[in-house]
């Protein structure tokens, strides 16, 4: 989220700074609330839910602050709508409507981001299956305007269609062939820094004790 950079966003973080519910808040308040706003936000764009998150973060948010979970949650949403201009509930009605009606033409495109996981992984650096798979999700979701988890079902769905064979399963496989290595270079080559870091901290300490006296104490 870039608000302050985007100035139709800013307007609309003026707007929510200036509502009732606004008002009420100190300015630390009132930044941490607009926080939590987006990432409820980004929630409902990875997963088409909310509630659970609105829940979970009202009540932390409550609970340093003189009112309870459900006045925060009250300000959440009131901060939301003012921020986004749509309420959590209708943000997460567009994007199941939008899912539900998607032509039969965005399938091809979503058989060529599943397919774009391989060359991340391959020419990528420490590139895992999770890591590509969700970035390339996330790609398609924001060209179709899908929630992540919808843009990933319809790419595991293509890429099985074409491939006969599931996503993962393949992108495990390129994990192990070009992700594994490099981590296993990694460690032999950090080793020897290590080991090496471990022989000098010895020495130091050897150097710096005190050898007994073999005369014995004084008198």
């Amino acid at each position: 989220m870039n608000d302050y950079a985007d100035p139709k966003a800013h307007k609309r973080l003026i707007e929510a700074r200036e509502s009732f519910s606004g008002r009420l808040l100190t300015d630390a308040q009132f930044e941490e609330a607009i926080a939590i706003t987006a990432i409820i936000e980004r929630e409902i764009q990875k997963t088409g839910a909310f509630k659970e998150k609105l829940g979970d973060y009202a009540y932390a948010f409550a609970r340093t602050e003189s009112f309870d979970a459900v006045k925060a949650e009250t300000i959440l949403r009131d901060l939301f709508k003012a921020r986004t201009g749509q309420s959590m509930n209708q943000m997460r009605e567009d994007f199941a409507a939008r899912e539900e009606k998607l032509p039969a033409s965005t399938r091809p495109l979503a058989y060529e981001y599943a397919a774009a996981v391989g060359p991340m992984i391959e020419e990528g650096t420490r590139i895992t299956f999770n890591r590509a798979f969700a970035h390339q999700a996330q790609q398609l979701a924001g060209e179709l305007g899908i929630t992540d988890v919808g843009a990933r079902r319809l790419m595991k769905e293509e890429f099985k269609a074409a491939e006969a064979r599931e996503l993962q399963d393949w992108g495990k496989e390129l994990e192990e062939k070009f992700y594994r290595p490099q981590i296993e270079a990694d460690m032999k080559k950090d080793k020897p820094e290590a080991d090496s870091e471990r022989t000098r901290s010895s020495r130091g300490y050897g150097a710096h004790r005190r050898t007994p006296s073999r005369s014995g104490p004084r008198p």
